[in-house]
């Protein structure tokens, strides 16, 4: 273990240099056969590293994926050094953290050469160029085995939109994460009785790193990669980070594009966003991976906001609101919350320190999860549970989620910014992770541990609205995470303010499984 965990909250100085990100500069097309032949011996394997080369490898393992990216385009390190540092690091940590569902190694090696036979040809570089990335299992990765429904996968004939966006900025896509079900419940119960290929949390590898983008969040707070994309229907980008120690990002429906073709889906309240260490690596990825496509039937016409020029814009004079538990929340209390509340809380403050105003809203709004329920089995073939509600019970269900909108988009009237706790629980261990999801047989959807865990997100994914989870601090070891919340229309505020904290309150610990 390199650093114990610990909730100094001084500031230290941010010397990150502005990427230029602009789509003008995303490369394009980095197609065609295995090339770099001078990159192999005779005898086909990679010629040995100098020391040098190796002392700078070992160098990039917390660095973020911006400044890997620089050292790559100034030649310091190549994108093939880079992949075989991570794939090291992969076979030594992976079998302790089961974050990889499919590890395509060779793959990596032969798009790390393509990279640096890219960059000797002179060409221009994406801002990704070199960076390795791994993908939630129910995103589309060509030729990898793709979630596909209960209990099923299928080897996906194509990339997503947002895979095939990482790889035109220059990304080596490393493989595939887990998705573990929730306890033996979700999308992949078929393998998860078998707890001990449960993801696993790098501050405790006795406990679990949330789910469902549970192998992302191990992944990235590991450093077995910088930089990995997960999905949210309810928290679950949001809520591994929180309880993982990372940066989380839900973003505005419909901001990221996307296409399953092999199993044609229309997302209607999942988004798939980034999970990084790094406020910029998130923005960066962002404007990657956002903007407008016509293959998706509910992607936002609008450009993706300019999340990368928002970073260093501060947040003097930003207005937060601060909520503890949205008013409906106490009845999802477990033993952990209040204390995380508190820590939360406390760390909300912090916004003052900086030039903005925070105060508390005694808001109450109304209880998310029956209704949006209603609301998914009625709308959303993804994860909908099969049961479609009357009529009437639709009709209620909408004029719920009417009422919350309404007294949301009241509040952001007068501020800028929503904060609240992320998750209201610690790290489970796997034990109790399964317990809590399978309690006296409960079964989904009226008696089980979904609201208690998404208690402070999944109001959002009913929205539509974005949010990501900054890391606060830590109870007991185990990290907290602070969420905030803005409008659709004000979404790169979310990136100043979380850029303006982690700068005045860096997390610089260290997991011990790293």
């Amino acid at each position: 273990m390199e650093n114990t965990p610990k909730d100094s909250n001084a500031a230290t100085p941010n010397d990150a240099a502005d990427c230029d990100i602009g789509r003008r500069s995303v490369v394009k097309g980095m197609a065609g056969g295995l090339l770099a032949a001078s990159a192999l011996s005779a005898g086909g394997t990679l010629l040995a590293q100098s020391a040098s080369a190796a002392e700078a490898a070992d160098e990039i393992t917390w660095l973020p994926a911006w400044e890997i990216a620089q050292r790559i385009a100034s030649k310091k390190i190549s994108a093939v050094e880079v992949t075989e540092h991570f794939l090291k690091r992969i076979e030594k940590l992976d079998p302790i953290l089961n974050a990889f569902q499919t590890l395509d190694a060779n793959g990596a090696r032969e798009q790390a050469l393509k990279a640096d036979e890219w960059q000797r040809s002179g060409k221009p570089l994406g801002p990704l160029h070199g960076i390795p990335v791994a993908v939630k299992e129910h995103t589309s990765v060509k030729g990898l085995p793709v979630v596909n429904g209960p209990g099923t996968t299928i080897v996906a004939s194509s990339d997503d939109i947002c895979v095939e966006r990482l790889r035109n900025a220059g990304a080596i896509v490393f493989g595939t994460t887990k998705l573990p079900g929730m306890g033996n419940t979700a999308m992949t119960a078929h393998r998860d009785a078998d707890l001990s290929k449960h993801p696993r949390n790098p501050w405790d590898p006795a406990r679990v790193p949330g789910s469902s983008s549970a192998g992302s969040a191990g992944a990235v707070a590991s450093a077995m990669v910088p930089l990995a994309l997960g999905s949210d229907g309810g928290g679950s980008t949001r809520l591994p980070a929180a309880i993982s120690g990372i940066v989380g990002v839900h973003t505005a429906l419909g901001r990221i594009p996307y296409a399953h073709y092999d199993a044609p889906k229309i997302m209607l309240m999942i988004t798939t966003g980034p999970m990084t260490r790094t406020v910029r690596d998130a923005a960066i990825a962002m404007q990657v991976i956002a903007g407008p496509d016509g293959r998706d039937f509910v992607a936002l016409e609008d450009p993706a906001p300019d999340y990368v020029g928002a970073l260093d814009k501060g947040v003097k004079g930003m207005r937060f609101a601060w909520t503890d538990n949205y008013g409906c929340g106490a009845m999802y209390a477990t033993h952990q919350t209040a204390g995380i509340e508190a820590k939360t809380r406390e760390a909300a403050q912090g916004f003052k320190k900086l030039g903005a105003t925070v105060e508390a809203t005694d808001e109450v709004w109304e209880d998310f999860f029956i209704p949006f329920i209603m609301m998914n089995n009625a709308y959303d073939a993804v994860s909908s549970d099969g049961t479609m509600p009357s009529a009437a019970a639709l009709k209620d269900a909408s004029e719920t989620r009417h009422r919350n909108w309404q007294k949301f988009n009241k509040l952001f009237e007068t501020y800028d910014v929503l904060l609240s706790p992320c998750a209201g629980q610690l790290a489970y261990t796997v034990e109790e992770w399964d317990a809590a999801w399978n309690k006296d047989g409960a079964k989904y959807p009226h008696n089980t541990f979904a609201p208690t865990y998404t208690v402070y997100t999944h109001m959002f994914n009913w929205l539509g609205w974005p949010a990501l989870s900054v890391p606060c601090g830590f109870i007991d070891g185990l990290p907290v995470g602070l969420q905030l919340v803005a409008k659709p229309n004000n979404e790169a505020a979310l990136y100043a303010a979380a850029e303006a904290f982690m700068k005045a309150f860096p997390r610089n610990e260290k997991p011990p499984v790293s």
